[in-house]
């Protein structure tokens, strides 16, 4: 589902050969910065929800899209991980001040914590939305025909189908699979070492990310903070207003400045 985009207005930052589309609103840090999905864009209900979300509470937000997606520049098929990585470094970096809280959606969740990982100074808090991480090789490689593996290997291009939007079959290029390889954070020994509160969020009736993926996203993250929440009925979209109400919620308490080691919270 898309909404409108009527209350920002539209900007671009140029990072490397492509201009990316953001949108921007000033207000207090921690800010807010939304990580989409793959093949989504900034307009969607998450994305604009947290926006209005962010406007009453006086809080900075940002949405942005990835290369090759959305008001974009770039061709999709050239993206990757490491692609998008940069491409929310950038927005990170040059858009956004001070700590932000960074919340990411199916796949942005992996490309948001990989940002955490990479600019742990500016992380002030993370949460992730029916969480993908490694979906390259965790999801999409089990959905893969041998045909199709053949052609990816002989560097072509495939076709794969979608349940979303239109229901237009979306591409499955080589550089997708061979590019993500390096950021694939499950199973591989990496340190998910974060000093920020993580909050995870997972629909159990999601026919597309197993909610077991958050489970083990959870306990591979190091963190002293780091809580799971389960909906038994959501489903991928995790879109209904009930799922909304819950992952603003969670976006308010996070949001909130922590106090500074040693000292004392204020009296009541």
């Amino acid at each position: 589902m898309r909404t409108a985009d009527y209350s920002l207005s539209l900007n671009y930052l140029h990072s490397g050969d492509c201009a990316l589309a953001y949108r921007h609103l000033p207000g207090s840090t921690p800010g807010v910065l939304f990580c989409g999905g793959f093949n989504s864009s900034m307009s969607g209900i998450k994305a604009t929800t947290l926006e209005t979300l962010c406007r009453t509470a006086g809080l900075a937000y940002t949405r942005f899209d990835y290369s090759g997606h959305g008001q974009s520049q770039g061709e999709f098929t050239q993206g990757s991980i490491d692609r998008w990585l940069a491409d929310t470094l950038a927005i990170l970096d040059h858009v956004t001040q001070g700590p932000q809280l960074l919340v990411g959606s199916s796949m942005g969740a992996w490309i948001a914590l990989l940002a955490a990982l990479a600019r742990p100074q500016r992380t002030a808090a993370l949460l992730t939305i029916a969480a993908a991480p490694d979906f390259t090789e965790r999801l999409l490689d089990h959905k893969l025909t041998s045909a199709q593996r053949q052609r990816l290997d002989q560097g072509e291009t495939v076709m794969m189908p979608s349940d979303y939007d239109d229901g237009s079959p979306y591409p499955i290029s080589p550089t997708l699979i061979q590019d993500s390889r390096q950021h694939c954070l499950l199973g591989r020994g990496r340190s998910l070492s974060l000093d920020v509160p993580v909050r995870l969020v997972h629909g159990c009736a999601d026919p597309d990310v197993p909610y077991a993926l958050s489970l083990e996203l959870m306990q591979a993250i190091d963190a002293v903070d780091v809580e799971l929440t389960l909906i038994k009925h959501a489903d991928h979209r995790l879109s209904s207003p009930d799922n909304l109400e819950l992952i603003t919620s969670l976006v308010l308490k996070l949001a909130k400045p922590r106090p500074s080691p040693g000292v004392a919270p204020a009296s009541p």
